[in-house]
């Protein structure tokens, strides 16, 4: 349980690390370093290799805010705790399968979870229209291949291979949601000895996830880039992970705002359904207001503000940290 005293100071805490002065700039977070998840290459490009691309959108001085596309070697940037407790979290950003927003969902994340002592990894997975076979999986595989190979080098950054978290957001959200059930299935073949591992995330935390493909709750736009404008219903159906809950995937974490303009708040109503149905553990949290995409920045002086500091309490439970 977590006491008002408690919620207060983490509320403080989170306020402080979601904004990052001007005259601090040097002290932005960046990765210690950032490990290709490929090692002959990321597998199954239809021609040449999409160019990367990095945008700056934020105009606010205080802020960054830059948006990725034509990732053409996936990767994980490694952000370690200075003073670890052994469990890592993979985060996943959004930005609707057109792009990955780094920042807010991503690098800014990371340094709130390593002021905790979780060691964090940013992934920057293959947007599934710039042009790759099997394009609907391409974004699973680099999940799968993410996540063993942080098993495979846990010893690395301090981590316990047993206590990996995996967090999205948005589209990245679905990404999570889509790793969580389905972990085992085959969507590459295996490079190396890391692939013998397991895929499965320990817990799993879907923030304000894409979660349907199918009329009326899909992100038109994530729909369209993952699936087609004109997918079959079993096609939609294979990629909404409400449609593909298991009883043996991990425990989630849900939060959403019920004010979301981009991504109808149904979505996550839908996963949480199918996981009590199916007997999977899983606490939701669903605000009034918050619209989407707030990660730790955009809902400071709002009750959703406090959504990190009850993840970690959860978390904390579940995991003994």
């Amino acid at each position: 349980m977590i006491d008002r005293r408690t919620v207060l100071m983490g509320s403080a805490a989170l306020a402080a690390a979601a904004h990052v002065k001007a005259e601090g700039a040097a002290h932005w977070p960046e990765p210690h370093t950032s490990i290709p998840l490929w090692p002959n290459g990321a597998p199954g490009a239809l021609g040449v290799l999409p160019k990367e691309v990095i945008t700056e959108r934020s105009k606010d001085t205080l802020h960054k805010d830059r948006a990725i596309v034509g990732i053409a070697a996936p990767r994980i940037d490694a952000f370690p705790a200075s003073q670890p407790n052994g469990t890592a979290v993979l985060l996943i950003p959004g930005g609707a399968y057109a792009r990955i927003a780094f920042d807010r969902e991503g690098y800014e994340m990371a340094a709130w979870f390593n002021a905790r002592g979780v060691t964090a990894y940013v992934l920057f997975y293959r947007l599934p229209h710039e042009g790759w076979m099997d394009a609907p999986n391409v974004a699973l595989a680099d999940a799968q291949r993410a996540v063993r190979l942080i098993r495979s080098r846990a010893g690395d950054y301090g981590v316990d291979p047993a206590k990996l978290v995996v967090m999205g957001f948005s589209a990245g959200g679905h990404v999570c949601a889509d790793l969580a059930t389905r972990f085992d299935t085959k969507a590459y073949v295996p490079v190396d000895a890391a692939d013998a591992l397991s895929a499965r995330p320990t817990l799993a935390a879907p923030i304000y996830p894409v979660v349907s493909m199918s009329k009326p709750y899909a992100h038109p736009l994530s729909r369209t880039l993952l699936i087609g404008e004109n997918p079959t219903p079993e096609l939609e159906a294979a990629h909404s992970p409400d449609m593909n809950v298991r009883h043996d995937m991990p425990p989630c974490f849900q939060v959403h705002a019920a004010d979301d303009p981009a991504v109808p708040v149904e979505n996550t109503l839908l996963l949480n359904a199918a996981l009590r149905k199916a007997g999977v553990p899983a606490e939701m949290h669903i605000f009034e207001k918050g619209g989407h995409g707030f990660a730790l920045r955009n809902v400071v002086g709002m009750p959703a503000h406090v959504w990190a500091d009850l993840f970690m309490a959860w978390a904390g439970v579940r995991l003994g940290i």
